[in-house]
C-alpha cells in the first residue's frame, strides 16, 4: 500500500507521519512518498519524518520526491496539502484587504477568495495525474485551504475527494479533556461549511452537555478560544467555529489589524523556527512548537481518516462532502462540513437537524459565493469574480469589489493566467 503526501515539505508533515506511524498496526503501509516542489525544504522535513518513523519501528519506507508523477504512480490514496505561492501569498492575502477598509483572512473574505483562485487550477491539475497515475478509485484527501471550496472544485470534475479540516476534532479533544473522557465518546453536533460551523450538540455517552458550557466559567473560556462574545454564544445556543469570529466581529478585527497584527508574520517566524528545529538530526519527534503552527490533531484527522478509506472500518469522522440533502435549504451540490461513517465507498454523513435561520441564511450566501469562486478560478471571467466577492458577506459593496479585484489579480498575476489570458492573446 503507497499513500502520497503532496505538499510534503510543509511544517505540518512531521505531525502527520506521526499519525501514520501510530497506526501502523490498522493501516499496514509498505510506502510513503512526500512530493514538494521546494527540495531543500522537503530534504530537512523528509529527514525528520525518516527519524520519527524509525523510532516508532515503521516497518515501510519513506520516499522523498520533486517528481510529481513517480509520486503518484500507483498510490492508494493521495493527501493534498500545498500552499501556491507560499507565505508571501499569504501576507498578502491578510494585509491587502486592509487598504480596502476589509478583513485580511487566508480562507475567508477577499484574502481566502484570492487564495481559491491560486489553489483551484493547480489542485485541479494534481487531480488529473491522481486519475492518470494512482491506483484506479484511489481516494483524493484534501487538507489545502479554503478546504470547502478545493473540494467543491474537486468533486464538480469527477475525483473521488473528500476535505479534511481539524477545527471539529480540535474541539472534540478539548471537550473530552474537560469532562475527563475519551474523545471516541464525544459526538459533536458540528454541522455548517468548512470554516463557518456551529456546534449545536456535545454528547457524551448518549447526554448532550452543551446546556453546561454555556454558562458560568466554561462560557467564558469559550468566548476567550473562540474570541467571539460570550452574549453570541448564549443566544446562538451553540459553540461556533473560531473562524465565525470573522464575521461576528468584523470591525474589531478590521481595526486590529490596520494597527499591524496579521496571522502571516507569526507563521512566517514560526516556520523558520521549526525548520531549524527539523533539521537538527538528534531530533526524531514533532516539537512542541509545531502546535502553535496551527495544525493541532491534524495527524488524528487525516490518518484516522485514510484509514477508513482504506479499510472500511466505518469510523466516526467530520467531513467536507457533497451536501444532497444533509443541511436542508441548501442545493445538494453544495460541500457541507458534518459528522460521517466512513468506508471504502466513502462519507455516510449522518442526518443533521436544520439550522436555525440566522446561521442558515449566512451559511448560503457563503454557499453562492463559494459557487461562483469556483467558476471564476476556472475560467479567469472577472465577472464571475466580482460577483463571488460581491455575494461574499465580508466584501458585498459592489464598487468595493471591483477595486479589490484588480488589486487582488495584479497582486497574484503570475499564479492567475487565465485573468491575464486576453493580454497574452494582444501581445
Amino acid at each position: 500500500m503507497k499513500i502520497t503526501v503532496v505538499g510534503g515539505g510543509s511544517t505540518y508533515t512531521p505531525e502527520l507521519i506521526e499519525g501514520f506511524a501510530r497506526r501502523a498496526q490498522l493501516l499496514p503501509v509498505d510506502e510513503l512518498v512526500l512530493h514538494d516542489i521546494d527540495a531543500e525544504r522537503l530534504a530537512v522535513v523528509g529527514g525528520l519524518s525518516r527519524r520519527i518513523l524509525d523510532r516508532h519501528g515503521f516497518p515501510g519506507r519513506l520516499t522523498t520526491t520533486t517528481d510529481l508523477g513517480p509520486a503518484l504512480d500507483g498510490a492508494a490514496a493521495v493527501l493534498i496539502q500545498l500552499r501556491v505561492g507560499g507565505q508571501t501569498a499569504r501576507l498578502v492575502d491578510e494585509t491587502l484587504p486592509n487598504e480596502f477598509g476589509l478583513l485580511g483572512q487566508e480562507t475567508t473574505g477577499p484574502g481566502g477568495f484570492a487564495k481559491a483562485l491560486r489553489t483551484v487550477p493547480v489542485v485541479l491539475d494534481i487531480a488529473a495525474e491522481v486519475r492518470r497515475r494512482s491506483l484506479p478509485g484511489a481516494w483524493i484527501v484534501d487538507f489545502t485551504n479554503p478546504v470547502g471550496i478545493v473540494t467543491r472544485a474537486l468533486l464538480d470534475a469527477g475525483h473521488r475527494a473528500v476535505g479534511l479540516c481539524n477545527v471539529a476534532i480540535k474541539f472534540q479533544r478539548q471537550l473530552a479533556a474537560r469532562f475527563g473522557t475519551d474523545p471516541d465518546r464525544v459526538r459533536l453536533g458540528h454541522a455548517g461549511l468548512n470554516h463557518l460551523s456551529w456546534i449545536r450538540s456535545v454528547t457524551v455517552d448518549g447526554v448532550d452537555r452543551l446546556p453546561e458550557l454555556l454558562t458560568g466559567d466554561a462560557l467564558d473560556e469559550l468566548a476567550a478560544q473562540t474570541r467571539i462574545p460570550a452574549g453570541a454564544l448564549r443566544d446562538l445556543g451553540a459553540i461556533p467555529s473560531y473562524y465565525l469570529h470573522y464575521f461576528y466581529c468584523t470591525d474589531d478585527e478590521v481595526r486590529s489589524q490596520q494597527a499591524g497584527t496579521h496571522r502571516a508574520d507569526q507563521v512566517l517566524a514560526i516556520e523558520r523556527e521549526l525548520l531549524t528545529l527539523y533539521a537538527d538530526p538528534a531530533l526524531d519527534r514533532k516539537p512542541e512548537l509545531l502546535e502553535r503552527r496551527g495544525g493541532a490533531y491534524y495527524s488524528e484527522a487525516a490518518a484516522a481518516l485514510v484509514t477508513s478509506l482504506l479499510t472500511g472500518d466505518g469510523a466516526h469522522h467530520y467531513v467536507n462532502v457533497r451536501n444532497d440533502g444533509v443541511l436542508a435549504g441548501l442545493p445538494d451540490d453544495a460541500v457541507v462540513e458534518v459528522p460521517a461513517h466512513v468506508d471504502t465507498a466513502g462519507p455516510h454523513p449522518e442526518p443533521v437537524p436544520p439550522l436555525p435561520p440566522e446561521m442558515l441564511g449566512l451559511v448560503q450566501s457563503v454557499t453562492a459565493y463559494e459557487t461562483l469562486t469556483v467558476e471564476a478560478a476556472l475560467t479567469g471571467d472577472r465577472a464571475v469574480a466580482r460577483r463571488a466577492l460581491v455575494a461574499n458577506p465580508l466584501v458585498r459593496e459592489w464598487d468595493r469589489a471591483d477595486a479589490l479585484l484588480d488589486a487582488l489579480l495584479e497582486a497574484n498575476r503570475r499564479h492567475l493566467p487565465r485573468f491575464f489570458a486576453s493580454e497574452a492573446v494582444d501581445a
